[in-house]
């Protein structure tokens, strides 16, 4: 049998396998090839481990009874001989608990380092295909942080550049250009204080910024801020 792989990156499929995200045909294709499959078994216990310390990052709460047993009956799996810890709900619960939303949770399955609790996560997707390309981090300490998920080529002659925009401002404001493999770290003390649902987009750009202040080229990534603790 061939392995089922990501044609990108077998991790993201060994992560989506884990969270429980994948169809179901298409999870029954991956669990025929973990069989014959070293390099796909042994990313899923690398994910395995990873996600299940997530769980210990709030303290559970219990939504209605009724909620809970309609999300059990859509998510519930055939029948089988043993259930994997990651198809129960308990994880679940606990990341909503901790204001984790499926966003963050998608950012650390594609890879980003899980530290520190920042304050404030985004996922800049693309805005077509919601294919997640970056990831804002924003400490207690006010400093933002960026970190890349996937290879953005730049024209020449173009740059990339970063805003963010929050409700009551009148227009966008420039938290600097960005090169693509370099880190982007800014501090955000000159702004107010950063709010739930702060727009934060990516332009393409003149090699030296926007001229006028404000985005003049194409958003190739955008998304909104959600508080994480």
């Amino acid at each position: 049998m061939n392995p089922i792989r990501d044609p990108h990156d077998p991790h993201e499929l060994a992560g989506e396998y884990v969270l429980g995200t994948l169809s179901a045909a298409r999870r029954r294709e991956v669990e025929q090839a973990l069989v014959h499959d070293e390099a796909l078994r042994a990313a899923v216990r690398y994910w395995e481990e990873r996600l299940l310390p997530l769980a210990g990052l709030a303290e559970p709460v219990t939504p209605s009874a009724a909620l809970w047993a309609r999300i059990e009956r859509s998510t519930a799996p055939p029948a089988r001989p043993a259930t994997p810890w990651w198809n129960g709900l308990n994880l679940w619960r606990a990341l909503a608990a901790g204001g984790l939303t499926a966003a963050a949770i998608m950012a650390v399955v594609i890879g980003v380092r899980v530290d520190a609790p920042p304050t404030y996560m985004v996922v800049l997707a693309q805005p077509q295909s919601m294919a997640p390309g970056w990831i804002v981090k924003v400490s207690d300490s006010r400093t933002l942080r960026l970190e890349q998920l996937v290879q953005t080529a730049v024209p020449p002659q173009k740059a990339l550049q970063l805003w963010t925009k929050a409700d009551g401002w009148k227009g966008p404001v420039s938290l600097g250009l960005v090169t693509p493999g370099r880190p982007f770290e800014v501090k955000l003390d000159k702004l107010p204080p950063l709010q739930p649902n702060q727009l934060f987009e990516i332009t393409l750009e003149p090699e030296q910024g926007s001229p006028i202040g404000r985005p003049t080229g194409p958003i190739l990534f955008i998304g909104r801020a959600v508080k994480t603790i």
